[in-house]
């Protein structure tokens, strides 16, 4: 899924739980749920200006940010900095195109990382996860817009 998997790390279900509550679009969970979409996700580390993934390549997947930031780049331009808490990947669970841009570790990071099929698999019984997400690619949308009016 990602560019190039650094390192997978190994966390238990608990402690990555604990660690996806403060994801946005999951805060709202309760813990058991979170343990439940813990057994689902992998971690992946990456190091200072490691590409996570890139524009062009398929995208499977979905990547929540646990730790570090990182960078969303096309054409060498920045379009946004996303820290801990955040997500990005969105875009490819909605459809089966390429990645519309780079995203680049700025530091040490680790990601939860959800393929297509573990995010509906978790999230058909979580409806209010689709609709964050929603929400969230709402938004993003609306400032590309309002950027592009400028």
């Amino acid at each position: 899924m990602p560019a190039r998997m650094s390192r997978a790390s190994k966390f238990p279900p608990a402690q990555l739980a604990k660690r996806l509550r403060k994801v946005s679009i999951l805060h709202a969970l309760p813990p058991a749920k979170l343990r439940s979409l813990a057994k689902w996700a992998e971690v992946a580390e990456f190091g200072k200006n490691e590409k996570i993934v890139r524009r062009g390549e398929r995208g499977n997947g979905l990547f929540l940010i646990l730790d570090g930031t990182v960078e969303v780049k096309r054409n060498g331009r920045r379009l946004a900095r996303l820290g801990r808490g955040q997500f990005f990947g969105e875009m490819s669970l909605f459809d089966n195109l390429p990645r519309s841009a780079d995203v680049v570790a700025l530091g040490p990071s680790k990601l939860a990382v959800l393929s297509k099929l573990e995010f509906w698999g978790f999230a058909a019984g979580e409806p209010s996860v689709v609709l964050s997400v929603l929400e969230e690619m709402s938004h993003r949308l609306r400032a590309a817009n309002n950027a592009l009016a400028e």
